[in-house]
Parts: structure tokens; sequence; C-alpha cells
């Protein structure tokens, strides 16, 4: 059981991963780990690497997602990309700095699945990014196409991996998490993509 730690609302949470999202998550039991936790957050020194498959074709094979997010103005229950929230002096308003690495797994007919590290962690920051590069997430019915996807129950997000130093002994610690079988099922549904597709996939 967790002891209170950072306010008995959150337990211990240091980040969080979003309510459909499945994998790996560090909690801190007292308030020492809390606080060292979340200062490698804020460092950006915590490797957080995530699986997903999107739809479409992935032109790049490797890249990196520069852009801020704040509230949508036209939905403020979602994200967005807020290019329009930067100053001229270069600081944002209404909206925080977000950056998302990603490189190519493997291609399917109309999906590519990525492996995403994210150096930033700002809600839903993977499925916003991706969804304004023309990519969203399979299955999310919130940044994505609305009509869902028949064999595929949830969005194909995955935290797939942690690596932090423990906040007492310094130890660098790395975990993983295995994809769980909706994500596989999901996969071996899909047709190896050729090479001759012009990356367009229609929602």
């Amino acid at each position: 059981m967790f002891t209170a730690c950072n306010g008995i609302e959150r337990q211990g949470i240091v980040h969080r991963i979003d309510k459909d999202t499945s994998g790996l998550l560090v909690c801190a039991k007292d308030d020492e780990s809390y606080r060292g936790l979340s200062r490698q957050i804020q460092a950006h020194s915590v490797d957080r690497f995530y699986e997903t498959v999107v739809y479409g074709n992935v032109k790049e094979e490797e890249g990196c997602i520069d852009l801020p997010i704040g509230r949508s103005p036209k939905d403020r229950q979602k994200m967005a990309v807020r290019t329009d929230c930067r100053l001229p002096d270069g600081s944002l308003a209404g909206a925080k700095e977000a950056i998302t690495h990603f490189e190519v797994l493997r291609r399917y007919d109309g999906f590519t699945h990525l492996r995403c590290r994210l150096e930033t962690g700002r809600t839903h920051q993977i499925r916003v990014h991706l969804a304004y590069l023309g990519h969203p997430v399979a299955g999310d019915e919130v940044y994505g196409p609305k009509r869902p996807i028949k064999r595929l129950e949830g969005q194909c997000l995955h935290a797939r991996a942690l690596g932090f130093d423990h906040p007492i002994t310094g130890e660098r610690l790395y975990f993983e998490s295995p994809l769980p079988d909706y994500f596989t099922a999901f996969l071996k549904t899909l047709k190896p993509k050729e090479e001759d597709d012009d990356g367009q996939t229609e929602f």
C-alpha cells in the first residue's frame, strides 16, 4: 500500500498515461522518492517509449515532432497543436512545448507500426501529434475517425518501456511491458505493406 505522498489524492503518481492507453506507469512510495522521480521527469531524463499503430503510411523512417500543445479552442475537452499560442518573443501563452520522437517498426497496408519516445509528457501528446500529421492512432475515436475498427477493441497505444535512475540509490533501472493481446492480435490481421503505396489512406 502506498504511503501518503504528494497529497493523499495522488498517492505517489509521478506521471500519467491516458485512460485508454495500456502499459507502464511509475509511482513513488514516499516523498523523497516522489521528489527524485519528479525531478527526472522535469529534466527529461526518464526514457519513455511507446508503441502504436497509426492510420496510413508514415513516409519518414524516423522523425521528431516539435509542436506546442494546449486546449483545443473548438472543444475544451480535447487537446490540440497550438502554433497560434507562440508569442513574438518565442514564449508560449495557453500552450506548452511538446516533443515526440518516432521511428517506423513496420509498415502495413493502410497502417504503420511506430515506436515513439517522449521528450515531454503533455496530455494526449502522442495522439495529438500524430493526428496533426494525418496519422491518428488506430482505434482512437477522439482524435481519429469516428468509425470504429470492428476487429480492434480500444486504441493501439502502449507504454512499452521506462528507464530512470532509482531516486535513492541512483541505479539506472529499465522496465519493459509486452504488447497486450489486443494489440498483437490486431497486428496479425494486417497485411505487410508493398513499397509502391503513395502513403494515403481513406478514413
